[in-house]
């Protein structure tokens, strides 16, 4: 574990790669973060357990405690600070599932050079916010921001999708073809107007403080090109 020195807020970094621990560090400090560099999910664990940064930072695939084993053993869902996951590849299960653990949100490190510092402000702005049952989601209670716009069997699709299935598994357990699910869930993107598979996953996983109103949520922070569904 080390430190790099600036002002407050904190900011905890945990990746087994020394090379891109110390990028991601000096990206955050140039931005006057302070930075405490973290090798293994264990010791990152024991501190934020004993204080809490403003912001955590996760790599999503790491030897012996993976960023999902992280956010789980943190109940990420009910931590006080927001934590984001990167990753150097885009695999869409684990970045879902790291959003479904409370995950705040999700960076390609070949995009953290524009998208990180960004983010972070974003997470550390908005975690206040952040409605006591985020992450939980019932499908047969559906909160999150445009869930009245859904069809019924657009509900079931979408709880298909939640849980990580694909759409040719989706298209088995509801017994339609593969492409009206491709169909239904095109739809259903379009009217919560998500980006990506991500981008869904919050939308879902949040709530809305007024399920009469149009849906609100509208995200320019990813791009499409990036993760698709």
């Amino acid at each position: 574990m080390s430190a790099v020195s600036g002002s407050t807020p904190e900011i905890f970094v945990v990746d087994d790669d020394p090379t891109a621990r110390e990028s991601i560090a000096t990206l955050l400090a140039e931005a006057g973060f302070r930075v405490t560099l973290f090798a293994d999910g264990v010791a990152v664990i024991n501190e934020a357990r004993a204080r809490v940064p403003a912001c955590i930072i996760l790599d999503l695939h790491m030897p012996g405690g993976s960023g999902l084993d992280i956010l789980a053993k943190l109940d990420a869902r009910h931590y006080a600070a927001p934590m984001l996951v990167v990753s150097g590849r885009s695999d869409i299960p684990c970045v879902v599932e790291a959003i479904k653990r409370g995950a705040f949100d999700y960076i390609e490190k070949h995009r953290a050079a524009e998208d990180l510092v960004p983010r972070v402000r974003e997470a550390v702005d908005a975690i206040a916010q952040r409605p006591s049952d985020y992450g939980i989601w019932d499908p047969a209670r559906p909160t999150f921001p445009g869930a009245p716009t859904l069809t019924p069997r657009e509900h079931e699709v979408l709880a298909q999708i939640v849980g990580s299935a694909s759409n040719k598994e989706a298209a088995a357990r509801l017994g339609i073809s593969r492409r009206t699910v491709e169909i239904h869930r095109a739809h259903i993107m379009q009217k919560l107007g998500a980006k990506n598979s991500v981008d869904l996953m919050r939308i879902v996983m949040s709530r809305a403080p007024d399920e009469a109103s149009p849906n609100p949520h509208q995200s320019p922070r990813h791009d499409p090109r990036q993760l698709t569904a």
